[in-house]
């Protein structure tokens, strides 16, 4: 691989947001889905891949700057190493091994004096430390997913454009609630030479127009008319997987609640119920006959539904 600077087309001193924004603009040309059979663009795709890898991350881009890993991320063995040059960085007293001063352990690069006697000698001044542990895993990676609210009480899929440039399905359990995470493993920053981290997929449940969840139950106000209430009736009423038939018992008043058993949030073995709170609704405009009708009752038959308030 050249240098990955000019593979993604930015300067040496791009910031790590325009790295990541060339990145993403190259990615969504280059992305093998966009061009299937394309071994060439595949290859290029690797190499822009490769190369967010390494500047994304801001400890092998510096040790990338200063000469100390190639383009690929290896070691390069002592950083700035040629003809003639000081490969211990100009630490001069070797026999008696001293840490003051920059470069002043020759070993740094390759975790210090300590682990070196750690590792190769079992013992020295690195005893008690950890030995090597091989390749880092890479850093997960979180993404916040939008869902309907019927999808996340019922369940279905969502398609979700990763970091890499790479689109997933992500399967949206049932009975999903605000904040609930989803793992997909190892498809978080890759690492080279190590495991990739995972993608953490947070759900963010989008209001609905007139569904509530209150824990497993879903509450739902239905208006109703006046002769509904005052009669009773049988009214379509919706839920998050259709319509059901709902009996109005004769007398409801407003702040009624009516239970459907099951139709709620589908909890496994469980499942909550809908809450149907009714709401009595006079016709727009209220008309003058029906007016006339209420005044000539109310003469009759005055009543105060304040008055079990004790507001009056």
């Amino acid at each position: 691989m050249s240098d990955p600077y000019k593979i993604l087309g930015v300067e040496k001193s791009a910031s790590a947001a325009d790295i990541k924004s060339a990145y993403r603009k190259l990615a969504k040309k280059l992305h093998p889905d966009v061009n299937p059979g394309r071994k060439d663009i595949e290859q290029k795709f690797k190499e822009v891949t490769a190369a967010y890898d390494l500047l994304s991350d801001e400890t092998k881009r510096a040790r990338f700057d200063r000469g100390e890993l190639d383009a690929q991320g290896n070691e390069r063995g002592f950083a700035g190493a040629g003809a003639g040059a000081d490969p211990f960085g100009g630490a001069k007293n070797w026999g008696s091994y001293t840490r003051s001063g920059a470069g002043a352990d020759p070993f740094s690069q390759f975790g210090g004096m300590d682990d070196i006697f750690a590792e190769f000698m079992g013992g020295g001044r690195g005893r008690g430390r950890k030995a090597h542990q091989g390749p880092m895993r890479g850093a997960d990676v979180t993404y916040s997913l939008a869902v309907p609210f019927t999808e996340a009480t019922t369940g279905g899929k969502r398609r979700v454009t990763l970091e890499s440039g790479k689109t997933i399905d992500v399967s949206i359990p049932p009975a999903t609630n605000e904040g609930d995470k989803l793992r997909l493993r190892g498809q978080g920053q890759a690492n080279s030479g190590g495991e990739a981290g995972d993608a953490i997929i947070e759900i963010h449940v989008e209001p609905h127009a007139y569904f509530v969840r209150k824990d497993n139950d879903i509450l739902l106000e239905v208006p109703i008319s006046l002769p509904e209430a005052l009669s009773g009736a049988s009214i379509k009423v919706p839920t998050v997987d259709g319509h059901v038939s709902l009996k109005v018992p004769a007398g409801a008043n407003t702040g009624t609640t009516l239970r459907l058993k099951g139709k709620g949030i589908p909890v496994k073995g469980s499942p909550g119920d809908m809450l149907v709170k009714l709401k009595i609704m006079l016709p727009e405009p209220a008309p003058d006959d029906l007016t006339e009708v209420i005044e000539k009752w109310a003469k009759k038959n005055a009543y105060d539904p304040r008055k079990k308030l004790g507001w009056n």
